[in-house]
This record gives C-alpha cells, sequence and structure tokens, in this order.
C-alpha cells in the first residue's frame, strides 16, 4: 500500500528521529547525517507524498526506471536531489548524468573516465562516490578495499572526477558493524569527507562508525513492489 502524506510525514519524522538519537548516543562525528529516501521500485505515486512532506534527496537504482518518472517529479518540486545507487554501465553514462545530481557507484576507471567526458560534454560536475566491495564478495560491484584509496587518487588526478566519498553495502546475514568500520577507515585513508552506508535495518549502527549517508527505503516506503 503507497503512504498517504500523512503516513509518509510520520514515516519521515520517526527515522529522521532515529537518526539524531544515534547522531547523540554515539558521539560528535558525523556533524550531520544525509537521508537517502530509496525509491528504487516505486511509482511516481509512491514517492510524491514524501516530496509533499519536504524530503528532497532520493536514491534510485536503475537509469532506466530514473528516466520514466523523475522529469516529472522534478517538474513539480523543486530542490530533488537524486542519487544513483546502483550499478552503471558505461552506455548508460550520458543519461544518468542528464538524470543525476550525485553518483554513488563508481567502481572502475572506465568508467570514471566515461562519466568525466559526459560530464565535460553537458557542462554538468556531479560529486561522485566510489563504491567499495568491503565483503570480497564476487557478486556485488565495487572495487577492492585494498585498492580504494590508489582507485580514489586515480579518478581525482587521473580522470578528474569530484571524489567526496565512499560508498558501500555490507554481506547479508552478518553483523554490519565490522564493514561499516572498515569503510570509515578506509575513508580516512582515501582522505574523503562522505560515507555512504547503513540502510534500513542498520542505519544508526552505520552512524555509530560514522556514516554521512544512510540510505533507507523499506522503512519509509513499506514492502518493496518486485523490480520490472
Amino acid at each position: 500500500m503507497e503512504p498517504n502524506a500523512a503516513k509518509a510525514t510520520e514515516r519521515l519524522e520517526t527515522i529522521r528521529q532515529m537518526i539524531a538519537r544515534a547522531q547523540k548516543r554515539f558521539g560528535p562525528p558525523p556533524v550531520s547525517v544525509t537521508l537517502v529516501a530509496v525509491s528504487k521500485t516505486f511509482p511516481a505515486e509512491a514517492i510524491a507524498p514524501f516530496l509533499a512532506a519536504g524530503h528532497r534527496v532520493f536514491g534510485e537504482n536503475r537509469v532506466q526506471e530514473a528516466k520514466a518518472k523523475w522529469p516529472a517529479l522534478r517538474a513539480s518540486y523543486d530542490g530533488i536531489e537524486l542519487h544513483l545507487i546502483g550499478p552503471l554501465q558505461t552506455n548508460k553514462a550520458r543519461e544518468a548524468v542528464a538524470l543525476f545530481d550525485v553518483i554513488e557507484t563508481v567502481d572502475r576507471d572506465k568508467l570514471a573516465g566515461v562519466l568525466k567526458a559526459e560530464m565535460e560534454r553537458a557542462g554538468r560536475n556531479l560529486p561522485c562516490f566510489v563504491q567499495v566491495n568491503i565483503g570480497g564478495e564476487p557478486q556485488k560491484a565495487g572495487v577492492d578495499p585494498a585498492e580504494a584509496a590508489s582507485f580514489v587518487t586515480r579518478c581525482r588526478q587521473v580522470h578528474g572526477l569530484d571524489i567526496v566519498g565512499l560508498m558501500c553495502i555490507p554481506p547479508d546475514g552478518e553483523p554490519p558493524g565490522p564493514y561499516f568500520a572498515h569503510l570509515a577507515a578506509l575513508g580516512r585513508q582515501a582522505g574523503v569527507e562522505n560515507l555512504s552506508m547503513g540502510m534500513s535495518g542498520d542505519f544508526e549502527t552505520a552512524i555509530a562508525m560514522g556514516a554521512t549517508h544512510v540510505r533507507v527505503g523499506s522503512a519509509l516506503f513499506g514492502r518493496r513492489p518486485p523490480a520490472g
């Protein structure tokens, strides 16, 4: 069931309060935490109540899905910041640069180079995160943790990307804390200020480890419909 405006406001406030409590409980850093509402697989009708409630930062996994719903939503609501949080193929880079405001899934040199070329062509300079395969899982995207710092350096110095942070998805079924702590250590090593980590079930733990961005979907939108 899609949330109405009142339910959207209630859910947003609940998550914001949980974020604020986690920040107070776990110490001063991070100074602020950005809530990225993960709207992948949800239609525009389910997203609109959250926009009406004042939320503006959203995450999508797929370029084509975002293309189908976000231009119309942007026409109705100002100030939207749309994050790409799913894997990106180089042949979708041009559309991604046009659609999104932040790319969180830079994970290889070829993609970094193509993204920079498309940004220059479009006259845009999107902030980017490097995705780290923090659990070393063969089925997941992301750079090897041991290569994260050097890859950030290449993205900046060779490709000219504005790398602002690291992003990860810990392995399912394992305590996420050690993986979040590892990403935080890699972030310090790489000299980035932002860490995108933590989802609906573990974002408070992520905040404890220094998350600056948490990606929350089901706790806001409810049960996710199957992807098309």
